[in-house]
């Protein structure tokens, strides 16, 4: 029996070229008028039992090809537990293997992040005393773009994520952390909703998310490429956060996101901002060596090259609000979490995984309350 592949649902992204018995070669398609493409979520039904070869041929010309070198394919067959399926990479073609044990199985580059699902999280949060939702604006689809506001502090701490929308382990970072701060029985949560106002922005990035794009919104523009001039026609996601920014102020950010080559957990920080000042930047570095220190996923050794003095892209959000916020002391970064595995604090059967992420979250929430 022919196997069959299919990826018209929520953030499904495959193209069959060929179909032979079990076999299947396949093809990731580009974010809508972009080039960008990495991010594949289909499923397999009619194979149960057999081994089944999954080979997707266009690889080689993505957007990081440098990001499938050592990386494994995750595969689930409850839509839950997501594990790491036989892959090998070679001449621009990653061919999956597996023999599933059911009728259906879904495979994805990374456990997804439904819209569902981020509606579900929004409702449950909002829900919670002191949490207010509050919905900034719309997206060039027609989708809500919400945000979620809770404590009573002076500090304004700004949580943001998913810009691209394919770094599913965004979101999951997100659901880790707004868990933990609306945790009444929390007392790292209560002491950062004493001394801070958070402003968390679970996906930045809704129409993208439900497209199955890697790196851009309905009309292919790289959000994090747009916070010097955001406008309502190419990035109305970026300009009613930032005006709220401008409203609120910021004196700490943190942009989620996930990172295709490198296997680690890292943080890039706003070197070569035009306001920098070494207050800024021994806060920045401070709190990125206490989280290496408290937990083993997480690392300094790899990461992203430092910008030079007055060189650093404002068009990205943590140059950006770093520079912008600098006379209120703003430490902005971004967290980078792999598509492979932490190598240094591995795990086989399901290399990074969302509940890491999840983690993550809490040990990230719990530097910055020893910070403060």
């Amino acid at each position: 029996m022919t196997i069959h592949i299919s990826a018209g649902f929520d953030s499904g992204n495959i193209l069959v070229s060929a179909l032979n018995g079990d076999t299947a070669d396949l093809e990731i398609r580009k974010d809508a008028q972009s080039d960008f493409y990495q991010w594949f979520h289909f499923r397999v039904t009619g194979a149960k039992g057999r081994q089944i070869t999954l080979r997707i041929t266009n690889c080689g010309e993505s957007a990081y090809p440098g990001g499938w070198a050592g990386y494994r394919a995750r595969w689930s067959e409850d839509r839950t537990d997501w594990r790491c399926a036989q892959t090998h990479y070679a001449d621009g073609v990653l061919t999956i293997t597996h023999v599933p044990q059911s009728d259906s199985i879904w495979f994805a580059y990374f456990a997804p992040y439904s819209m569902e699902r981020h509606f579900d999280l929004v409702q449950r949060i909002a829900a919670q005393p002191g949490v207010s939702l509050i919905e900034l604006g719309q997206t060039l689809d027609g989708r809500p773009l919400d945000m979620l506001r809770m404590g009573k502090g002076a500090k304004q701490v700004w949580l943001y994520a998913r810009q691209h929308p394919g770094e599913t382990m965004a979101e999951w970072w997100m659901e880790g952390a707004l868990e933990m701060l609306t945790d009444a029985a929390d007392p790292i949560a209560k002491a950062l909703r004493e001394e801070c106002t958070l402003h968390v922005v679970p996906n930045m990035n809704p129409d993208g998310s439900a497209r199955g794009h890697l790196r851009t919104n309905a009309v292919g523009i790289n959000l994090n490429r747009e916070w010097a001039d955001p406008s309502a026609e190419r990035s109305p996601e970026v300009l009613c956060v930032r005006n709220e920014m401008d409203r609120t102020g910021v004196h700490w950010a943190m942009d989620v996101h996930g990172d295709e080559a490198i296997p680690a957990n890292f943080i890039a920080g706003f070197e070569g901002i035009p306001n920098w000042t070494d207050d800024q930047g021994q806060r920045f570095y401070a709190y990125r060596d206490a989280l290496a220190a408290r937990t083993p996923d997480f690392q300094t050794q790899l990461g992203y090259p430092k910008s030079a003095p007055g060189k650093a892209n404002l068009t990205m959000s943590t140059n950006q609000l770093a520079n912008r916020f600098a006379h209120l002391g703003c430490v902005s970064m971004t967290l980078e979490m792999p598509f492979k595995d932490h190598d240094s604090h591995p795990d086989g059967e399901r290399a990074w995984s969302p509940a890491r992420c999840k983690q993550l979250a809490r040990d990230c929430l719990a530097v910055l309350a020893d910070s403060l």
